[in-house]
């Protein structure tokens, strides 16, 4: 296990079986990874990539037919763990007759606040999410967008270490997804750890630090968003003004025509592109898994 790490997943295999026990569905497949604390760290995936199931797993939800998790230190299927972890669903199930205020207060009762801490912590967190001025209407008269963003006040009434969301933007306007997507990264600057579900690639590829793509259960790619988008094989040259000359020329002649290089990167393609690529490998090229340099690297000492 990887010092530190905040989730930690090795072999992680999670089997669906009949009524008679045999064998159904292979939902997670040997995944293995870690997430590291202050990251917000995305978990990408068509449908039926195995994504809930990850997440139900490490909430203890589900039981893996095979591997290890470990969350904070403690094996997944430790209940005490979840006092130190937020979770939005894709669905937050609130109760539709209470407003924001008793909403939040019975969620904190769970966690054994006092009423003091309770009722700061509430207000706090109406605030933050932008729903003061409705925060003693019910919520059945809530839009799914401020559901949305009460679910995630309420997720965040522990002030967890770790906080788990699946599809934190769905059903919010392009000014609610913008604020969404603010919240988490006031999130990773307050030191929490976010892991979270999207099918909205740019969402994740705006907020996220790592991510891992899945696909039948298998893990396809696992990296720093920026190295994942870099085109390896180009390189651009970002330079100052010049004229359309020396545009022409290659970069020793730029220095001749008074420009100066500011910038040699690799140029990046979008998540959307690398995910839509990473399918299509996936399905051309069935059981390939993502396999990090570290072991490619013992992998060829061993042969040698």
């Amino acid at each position: 296990m990887s010092e530190n790490a905040v989730i930690e997943i090795r072999n992680l295999t999670k089997i669906y079986r009949d009524f008679w026990g045999r064998p159904k569905v292979r939902a997670v497949n040997s995944l293995s990874l870690d997430v590291k604390p202050g990251e917000v760290f995305g978990l990408l995936g068509p449908n039926g990539s195995g994504k809930t199931t990850t997440i139900k797993m490490l909430l203890g939800l589900l039981f893996p037919s095979e591997g290890d998790i470990r969350i904070l230190g403690k094996p997944a299927t430790d209940v005490a763990k979840n006092e130190h972890i937020g979770y939005l669903p894709e669905e937050s199930y609130l109760y539709r007759f209470l407003n924001a205020e008793e909403t939040l207060d019975f969620y904190g009762r769970l966690f054994d606040m006092t009423s003091a801490e309770r009722k700061q912590r509430t207000d706090e967190l109406i605030k933050m999410v932008g729903l003061d001025k409705a925060r003693r209407r019910q919520l059945k008269e809530y839009s799914k967008g401020m559901t949305r963003r009460i679910g995630l006040a309420q997720a965040l009434i522990n002030n967890p270490k770790l906080v788990l969301l699946d599809e934190p933007t769905s059903g919010l306007d392009p000014i609610g997804t913008r604020e969404m997507k603010d919240l988490i990264i006031k999130l990773k600057e307050e030191g929490k750890t976010v892991v979270m579900c999207s099918h909205l690639l740019a969402d994740v590829q705006d907020v996220c630090d790592r991510i891992a793509i899945l696909y039948n259960g298998e893990l396809k790619q696992l990296g720093m968003v920026d190295e994942l988008l870099a085109s390896q094989d180009k390189t651009q040259i970002v330079s100052s003004s010049l004229s359309d000359e020396a545009v022409d020329e290659i970069k020793a002649v730029i220095a001749k025509h008074n420009g100066t290089v500011q910038e040699v990167t690799n140029p990046t393609t979008s998540l959307e592109e690398l995910f839509l690529q990473t399918v299509a490998e996936s399905q051309a090229r069935p059981g390939q898994r993502f396999v990090a340099e570290s072991e490619k690297a013992a992998n060829t000492t061993t042969v040698d």
